[in-house]
């Protein structure tokens, strides 16, 4: 019998049993199905799928439990047609593919997720490949869903096609994703040899993590759903296809996939397995948004005495630190000691290499001497805010907080002195999702600016109060004056025009981005010409978009997709100072 390989990072992770079998299957040859059947039937903990490459995150399906980012990948592979039932090939289990059992998952900080998640998805009892039945919902929201299910395959029923037909025309983001829908369905049936009754491989447009296959309904599925449900609507077809693809494959677990909870709802009470698509989530339930703020230990200075190195360069005094913190440390990252009758650090994450890191002490923005337009921070994390809004080496800025935190403010005051006083910027443009918190009122009238108006009320609010300050003993005639020119230099544009337009030397602030899909996101981000600076802003407790949470808005793909980047930045600013009721109603309310 030959000796296992060496252990390397994959090998370590295989039980004794595993290698056995490996080499029981090289010296015996080929071992039919069920001599590994004790291997196929016992739960195997998933392989960590979840890689960085380059800043993106590939992420699983929704199968076992729906959560983005699980893996699913079992032990079986490819399969092939069983006899009699050409349209969908029941999966049978592999020759010698050992169980990998995965290592526990470490504890992450909060706040801060990990780059290689680990979950646990048990793989059928039988070894079969999983069955999705997506929702012509999925498909809408996420064009690119049809890869996100690793080895498992899908099915497309009839009606699923007509519903894409019927959204494909029109210049709305569903239109859009059902025409890409449809040239990618047209590029995946038009490959060599391809055979739509023996499944269509996904892999085959060049995405190799989809290794299923597609299955299209190529002939009448006979189903025994309840007469109360009508056969004319696509919701009942499509529940009538899971019924009865369960019934002609029982040794395949059959799952419909939709993001209509109501769908979801009826499939569970008929017996059949629904889950949510939930591919586009950022984070996970029980994952926290990255906070752009850390708390240093209170032994730090004690444990990491011997290793401190200090110098004075300017104003600011750098730390280099080495230690176990240094691990759970991003790139413009803030962290701050406090500690009673000791004196304080605030400091941020300026170089980290190796298991070093250096961090820069900050500029005091509560004295009144370094106030911003006439503005001071009136906390911890408002002071750490400006110093990522006056920093010219930072492009990125992300601030999220509940209402009332000062995010507008800030973003504003820095602007205008940037603007006006160092002349670094040649003008503020500010943008908000249109997304209206109750029944909208009708067409607004006038021009780009005007129709954007009766949107911008928290920029009227914040410049009457910024001119008031800044013009404050000037009379009548200067606070005029000051308020026309402040004007002059604000231009207020619609999401709904940037698209191939380029801001070159602009002070860019998007409002209320808690309400964008990361995919509007990203069309405002790439606008950023040279010299430009974008702050996103938002309250993730108050998202007015339909179908979008906090795991899956823009806001929160944006923060985690920056983190650690050199010249962007985020905080989360954690106290309201609109004013006590202001402040009382964010918690309580």
């Amino acid at each position: 019998m030959p000796l296992p390989p060496a252990p390397a990072k994959r090998a370590a992770l295989l039980s004794p049993e595993a290698y056995h079998l490996k080499a029981d299957a090289a010296t015996a040859g080929p071992v039919t199905a069920p001599a590994v059947a004790p291997v196929a039937a016992a739960p195997a903990a998933a392989e960590p799928t979840t890689a960085r490459r380059g800043g993106s995150r590939a992420k699983g399906s929704t199968a076992a439990g729906g959560r983005s980012g699980e893996s699913n990948t079992t032990t079986a592979r490819a399969s092939a047609p069983a006899k009699g039932k050409a349209a969908i090939p029941a999966a049978q289990p592999p020759a010698a593919q050992p169980a990998v059992a995965a290592p526990a998952p470490s504890n992450a900080s909060a706040g801060k997720s990990s780059t290689a998640r680990r979950r646990s998805a048990a793989a059928p009892a039988n070894g079969a490949k999983r069955l999705f039945v997506l929702d012509t919902n999925v498909l809408l929201h996420d064009p690119m869903s049809l890869f996100r299910f690793e080895e498992h395959d899908i099915f497309l029923p009839m009606i699923v096609l007509e519903e894409l037909d019927g959204h494909k025309k029109g210049m709305t983001e569903v239109a859009r994703n059902g025409r890409q829908t449809s040239r990618t369905l047209d590029a995946l049936a038009a490959q060599a040899g391809a055979d739509m009754t023996q499944g269509l491989k996904l892999s085959a447009t060049g995405h190799q993590s989809a290794r299923g296959l597609l299955f299209f309904q190529t002939e009448p599925l006979a189903n025994d759903l309840p007469a109360s449900l009508p056969a004319g609507k696509a919701d009942n077809q499509i529940l009538g296809v899971v019924a009865a693809l369960r019934q002609r494959h029982p040794e395949r677990e059959v799952i419909l996939v939709s993001k209509d909870i109501n769908m979801r709802v009826k499939a569970r009470a008929l017996g059949l397995a629904a889950e949510d698509y939930e591919n586009d989530k950022t984070l996970d339930d029980g994952e926290l948004l990255y906070p752009g703020s850390f708390a240093l230990p209170p032994d730090f200075w004690t444990r990491q005495s011997k290793t401190i190195e200090s110098w004075q360069s300017g104003s600011h005094t750098f730390y280099r630190v080495s230690g176990p913190t240094v691990g759970q440390l991003y790139i413009n990252q803030f962290v701050y000691f406090e500690a009673p009758g000791e004196p304080s650090l605030y400091a941020r994450v300026v170089e980290i290499r190796d298991k070093t890191a250096v961090l820069k002490t900050l500029k005091d923005y509560t004295h009144l001497k370094n106030a911003v337009w006439g503005v001071t921070s009136r906390n911890r994390e408002q002071n750490f805010a400006l110093n990522l809004l006056m920093d010219p080496e930072i492009d990125f800025v992300t601030l999220a907080g509940t209402a009332g935190t000062g995010k507008t403010l800030m973003a504003l005051a820095a602007g205008l002195t940037q603007v006006l006083d160092d002349r670094r910027y040649t003008e503020i443009i500010m943008t908000r999702a249109t997304v209206s918190v109750g029944e909208d009122i009708g067409f607004l009238p006038g021009t780009e600016e005007e129709k954007m108006g009766p949107w911008m009320g928290a920029l009227d609010d914040n410049l009457e109060f910024l001119a008031k300050g800044e013009a404050g003993g000037a009379g009548e005639w200067g606070r005029a004056a000051t308020n026309e020119l402040i004007r002059s230099r604000i231009k207020v544009k619609s999401m709904n025009f940037m698209r191939g337009r380029t801001f070159m030397s602009k002070y860019v602030i998007i409002d209320e981005a808690q309400n964008l899909t990361p995919k509007q996101m990203k069309t405002l981000i790439t606008r950023a010409g040279p010299g430009t600076k974008i702050i996103c802003m938002g309250n993730l407790a108050q998202i007015d978009t339909p179908y979008l949470t906090e795991g899956s808005s823009g806001l929160t793909f944006a923060v985690d997709r920056f983190k650690g980047w050199p010249h962007g930045g985020h905080i989360t600013l954690a106290r309201g100072e609109r004013s006590r009721l202001a402040d009382f109603a964010s918690e309580v309310l």
